[in-house]
């Protein structure tokens, strides 16, 4: 195992006495080819380019003498020191680091950053992260070849947003770029680079900020989910397919989460989409009326969350859709949940009024490869003045998790 292993944080500043000390007496350097280039580099020290970090680390654990670690940035963040500490490399590392590459764009920028989001693009990776930037205002992208600003771009068709990235930052060839995502493909970007996505409308307020990532207080100090319809704009939905406790039900069984496409098909007021949205869900609310789509526009705007409004009739205009991860169908029947389930969401929720329907429903999710659960729900609203009944829903709730998914 080498005698000493130090990660060192590159920014393209001069290194510091630290840095060039650890640098100076290294019998192994391992980096990108620019980090080998550095004229600190000691002659005699074996040179590692960085391609696999695991065997780069395999190596450097069967080094005797002292190894160095050359990265970007902080190394420490969404770096290499995760990798080699990794209980299978039993590396322990000095750590010397530099201003992260987010931190170095936002600055390019001129821009506070506490509230941003942070996410590393792959190829593997780059569908979810597109979908945080569809949900939050305020995104930094740490991007990789094949998934850099054009590839962003792309799976952004029809949101706006704005690019500004920030191309080999902390070297000679530097350059800060502001364009539209509408453009960002057209264009040929230099690695490596980090993409800060700014969505549309006004920045949200952060004052008295105290925790980073989006502030997760409502500007009007509204608490709780499945709120009663008057808490929207317009009263956002009513009757049996917008009630309070079977929002609350489907929202349970969805489990939005950050990095997730949720459609809500048949989105009515825009309640349900708001509150996926609120869990920090990329939405698409889907339908076909104009005064429908207006009031989920408007209550997205009320409670400062980044949603798309698709007006639309289903299953159509489901064809040209982004793919899902989740799905809410708030109508259409059958032939909208098979159009559905062939796009491979992993979880849908949907109703019925009758149990014909619910069977007719859940069989359609079954024959299509979903496990499906159906429950009974009734719910009685009281009014507490007199403790009599003002309203009753009672409806059918089914749910389909894609086979082969654990629960």
């Amino acid at each position: 195992m080498a005698d000493r292993v130090t990660v060192i944080g590159w920014d393209g500043s001069p290194l510091t006495e630290a840095a060039a000390a650890a640098l100076s007496a290294a019998t192994l350097v391992a980096g990108a080819a620019h980090h080998l280039a550095l004229p600190e580099v000691p002659a005699n020290a074996e040179r590692i380019r960085l391609g696999s970090i695991d065997l780069a680390a395999r190596r450097i654990a069967g080094h005797r003498g002292s190894a160095v670690v050359l990265a970007d940035g902080d190394p420490g963040y969404f770096g290499v020191v995760r990798t080699l500490r990794a209980p299978e490399h039993g590396l322990e590392v000095e750590v010397v680091p530099a201003v992260s590459s987010v931190a170095a764009a936002f600055a390019r920028a001129g821009m506070p950053w506490e509230d941003a989001r942070t996410v590393v693009a792959h190829p593997r990776t780059l569908r979810r992260a597109v979908n945080v930037c569809r949900a939050h205002h305020k995104v930094a992208v740490l991007t990789s070849p094949g998934a850099g600003p054009a590839e962003l771009a792309l799976l952004l068709e029809g949101v706006h947003r704005t690019f500004v990235i920030c191309e080999e930052l902390g070297t000679a060839r530097e350059q800060v770029t502001v364009v539209t995502s509408d453009k960002a493909a057209d264009h040929a970007w230099r690695d490596p680079n980090v993409v800060i996505v700014i969505g549309a409308g006004p920045e949200p307020r952060a004052a008295g900020a105290w925790i980073t990532g989006p502030q997760p207080d409502h500007p009007h100090g509204v608490r709780g989910w499945a709120l009663p319809a008057e808490a929207y704009p317009d009263g956002a939905d009513s009757g049996e397919g917008g009630a309070p406790g079977l929002r609350a039900a489907q929202l349970a069984r969805l489990g939005p989460r950050t990095g997730d496409l949720l459609w809500d098909i048949g989105s009515g007021g825009g309640a349900l989409a708001v509150e996926a949205a609120r869990f920090g869900a990329a939405v698409l609310a889907v339908d076909s009326d104009p005064a429908a789509c207006a009031r989920t526009a408007a209550a997205a705007r009320a409670y400062g969350v980044q949603l798309q409004v698709v007006q639309g009739r289903a299953p159509h205009v489901l064809e040209r859709l982004p793919e899902p991860d989740i799905v809410r169908i708030g109508g259409g029947g059958v032939p909208v949940v098979t159009a559905v389930t062939d796009r491979r969401p992993e979880r849908i929720v949907t109703h019925a009024s009758t149990r014909d329907e619910a069977e007719a429903l859940g069989a359609a999710l079954t024959e299509n490869g979903y496990t499906v659960r159906c429950s009974l729900l009734q719910s009685v609203e009281l009014d507490t003045a007199a403790w009599s009944e003002r309203e009753r829903s009672v409806v059918f709730l089914l749910s389909g998790l894609r086979s082969g998914l654990a629960p």
